[in-house]
């Protein structure tokens, strides 16, 4: 069975490493909160995923329909109890935030 997404035009992709003490359990719960109870409802959602490097570095990826979606996604993370335990688990600092538009 084929899945169509809707479609993609923007993305937010943040680059981070875990508070010590930390586990990669704990951070998938929460990014599983994250999505389930914030990112799912909004409007321009399409996807979202959470990605680890060899160096134990992560990537959290949320795909919307346009690079402003993805920006106003973003930006309700600080304000939703689970939005705010899921940044509570990155180590300070260690964030690197970007936006994309897709263009092709």
């Amino acid at each position: 069975m084929t899945t169509t997404l809707p479609p993609i035009g923007g993305l937010e992709f943040a680059s981070f490493r875990l508070r010590p003490g930390v586990s990669e359990h704990t951070l998938r719960q929460a990014a599983q909160a994250v999505e389930q109870h914030l990112l799912r409802h909004q409007p321009g959602f399409v996807s979202h995923t959470l990605w680890c490097g060899d160096d134990d570095s992560y990537v959290d990826l949320v795909l919307a329909d346009s690079r402003e979606r993805a920006v106003a996604l973003c930006e309700l993370w600080p304000d939703d109890p689970h939005g705010a335990h899921f940044l509570s688990l990155l180590a300070p600092g260690s964030a690197l935030l970007a936006f994309y538009r897709r263009v092709a």
